[in-house]
């Protein structure tokens, strides 16, 4: 893998004052794979310059190798080294802040008591004025229990809080909206519903994230049946907004029908689940899934609920063997699995014109450069390289458009006119290969996202919530 912000790293070193030391410091770290982002000078004491070098790695143990190549150098002594991803993190990413002045006693007594009593008689005899006069119209928690984090897995609710504020710092960024981390310490499904319903009253939509399958399926059925605010499964319904919009724009660079051609997916969890129920509703009806125990098929022993729907809305030849055998001759792929299952050959193997959407994150299903070999567009779940599928296209402004709406659930309809927007949103003239998810800082995308949720979510409160069957 190429090297990444995420192992960036400044080192501080103090060199011998000569007109080769910087130039040799760059050179040992190119030598040993790293990328020099930044080098900054000053002047030392006693003949000796202060250089602080930063420079980007492909993972720790590397960051190591780099720092061990700029102390091999004769002159340089390492004084400190910083990981700047790390120190982003100190004291946490978010925080709370009042929206007005508390300068005077007026504002005390309006903003607090004794003013703030009006205000809370007025919402106990109207209820549903806690959307206009409180932080409801504008909140959404982020809700996980740690299970499913990352492609970490199951590290539990205070490893998955940095993530957490991650989230709710990116609903900020984009939307506007003001989101809570809320990590629970329990994996009971009981509890889980329990503790959402119960804070419910303070939030405008309830944003589930990192719950693992099937028990994220569960939970979020419960909770839509028991709230009157949205509940969206980001990592359900999200990844399945952005993979429907970027296979849009894919499939009309390779110039392919999408109820024309055939699908291979690996991966049947909570993710993969999502994306097929987009895709047949988009009119997909050639496709074929792979979990880990090969091709989910009708009448495959020890199936749980989620995979016999599986089997009997997909796999219509009754193919019961692994993933290369379903890649071969599809037209399109798509990964939101493990790492490492697909190999070039099996790219090779697809029919011409081959779209090949490598998603597991952070090591995808198969190396993007081997991939890109063979098939004719690759997107991968990773910044460093084109056509990043990564949910923050989705979300914030699925969010924006619900809240603004003062919608209660959401439905099919919205995650697909969600899915339309965000494709269109690269012009036509300027789709390819390369180009067929636009950048999560386009200025258009959020707020295209929730006009067209914002357009149907009146329209559709009568309907049923998205995933029901």
């Amino acid at each position: 893998m190429a090297p990444s912000v995420s192992y960036s790293i400044t080192v501080r070193l103090e060199v011998a004052s000569h007109g080769r030391a910087v130039s040799e410091i760059t050179r040992a770290v190119e030598q040993a794979g790293g990328v020099v982002t930044a080098l900054d000078v000053n002047s030392g004491q006693r003949g000796k310059l202060r250089v602080d070098v930063t420079c980007a790695a492909t993972g720790t143990a590397h960051a190591e190798s780099l720092v061990s190549a700029m102390a091999g150098i004769s002159g340089v002594t390492v004084h400190k080294v910083s990981d700047r991803t790390f120190l982003l993190h100190l004291g946490g990413k978010i925080e709370m802040r009042s929206k007005v002045p508390l300068r005077t006693r007026d504002d005390l007594s309006m903003a607090y008591t004794p003013g703030v009593a009006r205000v809370s008689l007025a919402i106990a005899a109207k209820p549903e004025d806690a959307r206009r006069l409180t932080i409801k119209r504008n909140s959404v928690a982020v809700v996980t229990d740690g299970s499913a984090v990352l492609g970490l897995g199951n590290i539990g609710p205070y490893a998955a809080l940095p993530v957490m504020e991650g989230k709710a710092a990116l609903f900020k960024r984009f939307a506007g909206i003001d989101a809570w981390p809320i990590c629970l310490d329990t994996q009971d499904t009981d509890e889980i519903v329990r503790a959402v319903q119960v804070i419910a009253p303070g939030f405008g939509g309830i944003n589930l994230e990192d719950i693992s399958a099937p028990r994220c399926f569960e939970v979020e059925r419960r909770l839509r049946a028991l709230l009157d605010i949205p509940v969206f499964h980001d990592d359900q319904h999200g990844t399945a907004i952005v993979v429907m919009a970027a296979l849009t724009n894919a499939l009309r660079v390779v110039g392919k029908d999408l109820r024309a051609v055939r699908i291979a997916m690996a991966g049947a969890g909570a993710a993969g689940t999502a994306v097929l129920k987009l895709l047949l509703e988009a009119g997909a009806s050639d496709v074929i899934v792979v979990d880990d125990k090969g091709a989910v098929y009708a009448g495959r022993p020890g199936m749980d609920d989620s995979l016999a729907w599986i089997a009997g809305h997909t796999n219509a030849g009754g193919y019961s063997g692994g993933l290369a055998g379903a890649v071969r001759g599809a037209d399109v792929f798509i990964g939101v699995s493990v790492p490492g299952i697909l190999a070039g050959d099996d790219v090779q193997a697809m029919n011409d014109g081959a779209i090949v959407f490598a998603l597991a994150n952070p090591d995808p299903e198969i190396d993007p450069d081997v991939a890109r070999e063979h098939a004719a567009v690759v997107a991968t779940g990773r910044s460093d390289y084109p056509n990043q599928i990564n949910n923050v296209l989705a979300f914030p402004g699925v969010f924006r458009g619900l809240l603004d709406a003062q919608s209660r659930k959401i439905t099919d309809r919205m995650l697909a006119v969600a899915a339309r927007a965000l494709a269109d949103v690269v012009p036509p003239d300027e789709l390819g290969p390369d180009y067929i998810i636009p950048s999560v800082f386009h200025p258009d995308v959020a707020s295209g996202v929730a006009a067209a949720v914002r357009g149907v979510a009146g329209q559709d409160e009568g309907a049923g919530p998205a995933g029901d069957d």
